[in-house]
């Protein structure tokens, strides 16, 4: 299962570094094109600025901004209070069945009681022909005490039956709520990216009504941030962790265009599952092998990995292991050793890197863009890429389950910056 980490700084990053896309004399002619682009971007900053004073004053929009960050927030909450009274519930429910199946044993052993009795009785009835037990009565009184008997017997019977047909049922009911409990329980880690997704929420609130309250400096940035996108593209150098080396955004945008014209995946969605994963490789992760990775599923094959690869396996950085679960995702695109040993030779042979490396960023752009085409963001649709994003975190099961649903939503978010950022560059 893949960790989802929501940095929204990664946006930020792109947006104020300095960005050097290429350093290749053969790229010079569209490096001065860009340069054109942002000289004339500039000039529309400057105009901008003058009219500052004026959209300070359109507030409906900004408190229409306001509102729906609100509902937002609301909702987010009441999911999570929904889950855990569902749990709660569930709990109640499974105790309640639990006392029930308490309550038919007891009746049962008490029943069973009554059959020893029987029993014995039957046996010493047996014992005693019918000559000495009409010496005791009349004839007819030991046959109605022999009626009477296997009435009871037979009473005895049916309320046996349907005591083990309500346990049955009882049982039955337990189980499945106990199957319903695990898996709202197993749900219960997405409180915890849903807390993020939240307060990131809250900050753009904040910020709206910061501007709303005059700040000129906050709204100017917020202008900027969502009208003059381009003025701050220049760079968004930074280091991959476990590299070992610097790799800019256009290096990572070129990988994800050589990923998309072999799978058909669109560049923009690729960047977008790395940056909610990773931060684009920024944060692959401070855990270890050792104590982070399921033991029997993931280490076995970590091992593999990191000996093929010449690496060491106590240095290499996975994700670490949370309350809910384990860790222990590789790279960029936080493949799970397991999930990694399945797109091995399809990576090695569309990267031609041999054995593939998942710290490597070019080599963790296909693996993205392999297993995002298998969930069917290749189909071209909105929908297509946000059901395949939601597939890379939850699997084909889970994928339509309204609990994932803002991993979705955040992947797309990114997505749209990024394919923005694409435009500006030229496509």
């Amino acid at each position: 299962m893949h960790r989802n980490v929501l940095i929204a700084s990664a946006a930020a990053a792109l947006l104020f570094a300095p960005l050097f896309l290429f350093a290749d004399t053969a790229v010079d002619n569209q490096r001065a094109a860009l340069q054109k682009q942002l000289d004339e971007i500039n000039a529309e900053i400057t105009q901008n600025q003058t009219q500052l004073s004026s959209k300070q004053r359109e507030r409906t929009s900004l408190e229409r901004d306001v509102s729906i960050l609100d509902s937002k927030i609301k909702d987010a909450q009441l999911k999570i209070k929904q889950r855990d009274l569902t749990i709660q519930q569930l709990k109640n429910d499974i105790l309640d069945k639990q006392r029930g199946i308490n309550t038919v044993d007891v009746k049962v052993a008490a029943g069973e009681a009554s059959l020893a009795q029987i029993l014995r009785r039957t046996r010493e009835i047996d014992d005693i022909s019918l000559a000495q037990l009409a010496l005791n009565g009349s004839v007819t009184d030991v046959f109605d005490d022999i009626d009477a008997f296997e009435q009871v017997q037979r009473a005895l019977g049916e309320a046996f039956t349907q005591m083990a047909n309500t346990r049955s049922d009882l049982t039955t009911r337990k189980t499945e709520l106990e199957d319903k409990q695990s898996e709202e329980s197993d749900l219960l880690q997405l409180q915890v990216l849903q807390q993020r997704s939240l307060k990131q929420t809250e900050k753009e609130k904040q910020d709206l009504v910061n501007a709303a309250k005059g700040q000129e400096a906050n709204y100017q940035k917020i202008i900027a941030a969502k009208q003059q996108t381009a003025a701050q593209i220049k760079a968004a150098l930074f280091a991959l962790n476990g590299g070992n080396r610097s790799t800019s955004f256009g290096d990572m945008l070129a990988y994800a265009k050589e990923a998309s014209a072999k799978t058909g995946v669109r560049p923009a969605v690729i960047l977008g599952i790395l940056a909610e994963e990773s931060n684009l490789g920024q944060n692959v992760g401070t855990g270890n092998w050792k104590v982070d990775m399921h033991p029997t599923r993931d280490v076995p094959v970590f091992a593999e990995i990191t000996s093929e690869l010449g690496l060491n396996p106590d240095t290499q950085p996975v994700s670490k292991k949370a309350w809910y679960g384990w860790g222990g995702a590789m790279g960029p695109a936080q493949f799970i050793p397991s999930t990694w040993v399945l797109y091995k030779d399809r990576i090695a042979k569309i990267t031609g890197q041999t054995p593939p490396n998942p710290w490597d960023p070019r080599t963790a752009t296909f693996a993205t863009a392999l297993l995002m085409m298998d969930n069917g963001a290749d189909g071209g649709t909105a929908a297509a890429e946000r059901l395949a994003a939601l597939r890379y975190l939850a699997g084909w099961k889970n994928a339509t389950k309204s609990a994932y649903a803002f991993y979705g939503d955040d992947v797309m978010a990114l997505a749209a910056k990024y394919q923005a950022q694409i435009d500006i560059l030229g496509g």
